[in-house]
């Protein structure tokens, strides 16, 4: 038997109604004890496995990084020196040396960027897919969007954000005594930040790259390389954060049970997001 208003949880009043659209009135009734799942074929499954992966990854992707960062500081610090006497002593063996070195920092930086961007989304699904159990009136997407808002231009710096605010309030953990836990947010925002000013300044630094042609010109499109690889540092330092605090929220919350404890305002809320 489910719920008489939202068909989706037991009923744990005597109206039929289960905690969360009872409210504050139905906060003393004894809640059944928490199964594995609220619906058919909609089960948590634990991200811990692939929150490792992407962690290691991104520490790698730190790595690469930081070898495009004393790759590029090489590279201007060559070009400078020719620069500086308009090339009279350039060294065209040191400058030869300098461009592959970059060349293969910036394909490790390919390689290892492309097996977090797969990993990631996965994981990113898996919480997301996990946030639907423990409490779907916090979110505002459809779990496909998931993955598939990571590959609309523009729009990519703007929804993967929306659907992990409500990954993120649904996986918060409660409270003992049944009060609902707010979380910050501050690493998650932190992250995203870092990420999207990433991805701006590394397309706005590719287009600078490829339109330089004086000396000058291409020596301060290496400054801005090694400022952007520096930013991803940052950004990938966030996601370690965000990607461990998420997965040990949602283990927390999943030795809670599944269900969304009731709370003032709660239900009402819920019952707003599915009118509109």
């Amino acid at each position: 038997m489910l719920c008489s208003t939202c068909r989706l949880r037991p009923p744990v009043t005597d109206d039929g109604r289960c905690p969360l659209c009872a409210g504050p009135a139905g906060a003393a009734a004894p809640m059944p004890p928490a199964p594995a799942f609220f619906a058919p074929q909609q089960y948590l499954r634990s991200p811990e496995g692939l929150a490792k992966a992407v962690v290691v990854l991104l520490a790698v992707m730190i790595v690469a990084d930081l070898l495009a960062v004393a790759a590029g500081l090489n590279t201007h610090r060559v070009l400078a020196a020719g620069v500086a006497n308009d090339f009279a002593t350039y060294d065209e063996e040191a400058a030869t040396f300098a461009d592959n070195l970059y060349g293969a920092a910036s394909s490790f930086q390919t390689f290892v960027g492309l097996a977090i961007a797969v990993v990631f989304i996965i994981w990113f699904r898996r919480v997301r897919l996990n946030a639907e159990v423990f409490d779907p009136s916090m979110q505002s997407m459809r779990p496909g969007w998931a993955v598939g808002a990571w590959f609309i231009p523009i729009a990519n710096w703007v929804l993967p954000r929306r659907i992990a605010g409500g990954i993120w309030t649904a996986s918060a953990q409660t409270n003992t005594d049944g009060s609902w836990r707010t979380v910050p947010a501050t690493v998650m925002n932190l992250w995203w930040g870092a990420w999207v000013c990433s991805q701006i300044l590394s397309q706005y630094t590719a287009r600078r790259y490829w339109a330089a042609e004086q000396p000058q010109e291409i020596l301060d499109t290496t400054f801005l390389l090694v400022a952007t690889d520096a930013i991803d540092i940052a950004a990938a330092v966030l996601a370690i954060l965000f990607v461990r605090k998420l997965t040990r929220m949602q283990r927390e919350r999943a030795a809670l049970g599944v269900y969304p404890l009731s709370t003032p305002g709660l239900a009402e809320r819920a019952s707003w997001g599915r009118a509109h």
